[in-house]
């Protein structure tokens, strides 16, 4: 692509490969079947579910929430500078929600580290259970999606940027999204919904 010219963005398509999107749907199937389990078991046990939820630090899941609603933040701005062909602001962008993403990990294990030494009674179990798992393959996807945008900033300092670079950007920026949801509704059923 010349200097200074923009990659016209196609208006009625779905933006990356196909494939991605049967990924991240079929994802998301799964996790909306982890968070029917989890409210199902939070129904029948609420007392000691709502006693945990009470007990987990409610500052960690603010700043993991920041941290990723900041990346896609980044995310979307780089493919955007990306697209009208300002690869230094796009490559950076990027290296800014990897950050982010370094950021999350890092709070997270120390999370982890909180929760573990404070230790929960027997009847907390099931929730700390559901808790460590969930939580847990939710950071396995956003180290997943670290390695996402490494590729992403790989792309973007390619010399020509043309629509096969552009579908690649898309998708992994989709990823990026989808673990960025599926922490929003974590957040939100461990820490903020009580029973």
């Amino acid at each position: 692509m010349a200097p200074g010219a923009s990659l016209p963005h196609a208006r009625g398509r779905v933006p990356g490969e196909v494939g991605v999107w049967i990924l991240i749907l079929g994802d998301m199937l799964v996790f909306a079947w982890f968070f029917i389990v989890f409210m199902h078991q939070r129904a029948r046990h609420a007392e000691a579910f709502n006693a945990a939820h009470k007990s987990l630090n409610l500052t960690f899941g603010v700043l993991n929430t920041m941290l990723l609603l900041t990346g896609s933040w980044f995310v979307v701005m780089a493919v955007h500078a990306l697209r009208v062909n300002n690869q230094r602001l796009g490559k950076g962008l990027i290296k800014i929600a990897i950050a982010c993403g370094l950021g999350f990990v890092v709070n997270k294990v120390l999370e982890y580290h909180d929760r573990i030494a404070a230790g929960h009674p027997h009847e907390q179990a099931d929730f700390f259970m559901y808790y460590f798992v969930l939580t847990g393959i939710h950071l396995v996807h956003l180290l997943i999606g670290l390695a996402v945008l490494t590729l992403m900033l790989r792309v973007a300092g390619k010399p020509v940027l043309g629509p096969r670079q552009f579908r690649t950007l898309e998708s992994g920026a989709s990823f990026w999204h989808l673990v960025d949801l599926l922490w929003l509704v974590l957040f939100a059923l461990f820490y903020l919904v009580s029973g």
